[in-house]
């Protein structure tokens, strides 16, 4: 089931006065949108909407790049409803009309009868995703942004290794399908706490599933604690692990020569 609305952004709702943290941020993101060819002319972009204090902020930080690029893009936000009994997206549907922003609500049965806090962190992404796929392609969506910002991307690269034995990371765009869509991270240099202090200053609270409901106990949240540790003594360490995967020393990775069984 589908609900869609259209925000009075369209109707030429008055900004405020610009936000120097928005702008702040902006500037990053617009650097990381140029760097990684993010947003094309034209695009029509589906923002992952989850509730949470990034997704939101990306609203706003898409808005003010519209203001500044010399390219052309659309945005509206998604929020995938999975109709949990204690989540009501009207909060998140009053704000998105208080704010004019476009946006559509996704009503889906995958998980029916489950209780948020009792989902897998792989299955409520997994559903979501999917859903988000499913609406991008019914409605012309050329790209789907997601609200991860440098803290996510490095803490997945670290997961990936200790969890998974393997390297790699969130792209900050990845294309799929044969390039019918893309997922973008325009946050993919923007700090976790610029973006806790963004949304301080914009006044945005919580109002949705902004993560599964076991993430405080998940293998990301002991990395998180691992690398906020580790920054007491070396503030570049978030940073240079996202620098890692763009300066691999190819002579220095280590290759089976031979035939035996790998551990």
């Amino acid at each position: 089931m589908r609900q869609e609305f259209k925000g009075a952004a369209a109707q030429g709702i008055k900004q405020k006065k610009e936000i120097p943290a928005l702008v702040a941020v902006s500037k990053k993101a617009g650097k990381a949108i140029v760097d990684f060819e993010m947003i094309s002319e034209g695009d029509k972009i589906a923002v992952a909407v989850s509730g949470g204090k990034d997704s939101l902020s990306l609203m706003h930080i898409l808005r003010h790049r519209q203001k500044v690029s010399p390219v052309a893009f659309e945005f509206t936000a998604v929020h995938v409803d999975f109709g949990f009994e204690n989540f009501d997206p009207k909060e998140l549907i009053a704000y998105f009309e208080e704010q004019g922003f476009s946006y559509s609500v996704e009503k889906v049965d995958s998980l029916k009868g489950e209780r948020y806090e009792d989902i897998d962190c792989f299955w409520w992404s997994r559903n979501r995703r999917k859903a988000l796929f499913q609406t991008a392609d019914r409605e012309g969506f050329t790209k789907i942004a997601f609200g991860h910002h440098l803290d996510d991307i490095a803490e997945t690269i670290v997961l990936n290794q200790f969890y998974r034995g393997e390297i790699g990371a969130m792209k900050p765009k990845l294309d799929l399908f044969n390039g019918k869509i893309a997922i973008i991270r325009p946050l993919a240099y923007v700090r976790e706490r610029d973006m806790v202090d963004l949304a301080q200053k914009l006044g945005i609270d919580s109002m949705g599933q902004s993560k599964c409901g076991n993430d405080d106990t998940s293998h990301r949240m002991l990395i998180k604690k691992m690398l906020r540790n580790f920054e007491q003594n070396n503030p570049m360490v978030v940073t240079n692990i996202f620098r890692s995967l763009q300066r691999i020393q190819t002579e220095y990775l280590i290759e089976p020569t031979g035939t035996s069984s790998t551990l």
